[in-house]
């Protein structure tokens, strides 16, 4: 994406901020726990990841806090599902924080580029093995994936940016990048056929 605006796509696993960094250098905004967290908590602070509090009551604030960032020209990047999946499904994304693109002096200029992730995972490992969710411990999967035989991949899909202008409000935009991303999570997952 060229233009002003941030990216959102869905959420399989810690290696997620790898993949997508390697496209270029962007911000993520993330929940403030996972700043305590340890090793991923250091890293984030040290890439100038955007914390923000899951609380109805911070959202005006949360919205200050990205309009500073995308003024000075950062591209943000966010998992709107709110939690990672095994990566073979997407979750509706929520719509609160696309709110901050529908600010009058913004949504004129902005596009949300929806990116799908789909994780192919080593030959002879389960199709979730890249996948951390629910409360699986980091240690363990951190040593499965360091250890795994060659193979794997994964596959960043970037889709064509969403004008924030052409969207009736938060909840349709969510919706739309919610769907598009779904489409290719969807068809990535279907048999392929030799030709």
């Amino acid at each position: 994406m060229t233009g002003p605006g941030a990216m959102v796509s869905n959420h399989v696993s810690w290696l997620d901020c790898f993949a997508l960094n390697a496209g270029g250098p962007l911000y993520f905004v993330s929940k403030s726990e996972v700043g305590s967290w340890p090793g991923i908590g250091w890293l984030a602070h040290a890439t100038g990841t955007v914390f923000i509090r899951r609380n109805p009551r911070d959202a005006q604030k949360q919205r200050s806090i990205f309009e500073d960032r995308l003024r000075a020209g950062h591209r943000l990047l966010f998992f709107p599902e709110g939690t990672s999946t095994d990566g073979r499904r997407v979750l509706d994304f929520k719509s609160t924080l696309f709110a901050a693109f529908f600010i009058n002096d913004f949504r004129h200029d902005m596009a949300i580029q929806p990116i799908a992730l789909r994780y192919v995972a080593p030959p002879g490992a389960p199709p979730t093995f890249y996948g951390w969710w629910g409360d699986m411990a980091f240690g363990p999967h951190l040593l499965d994936v360091l250890s795994a035989k060659a193979g794997g991949q994964v596959e960043v899909i970037y889709h064509e940016p969403l004008p924030v202008a052409a969207m009736a409000n938060r909840k349709t935009l969510a919706q739309v990048a919610t769907e598009t991303v779904r489409k290719a999570i969807s068809a990535s997952a279907e048999p392929r056929t030799e030709t």
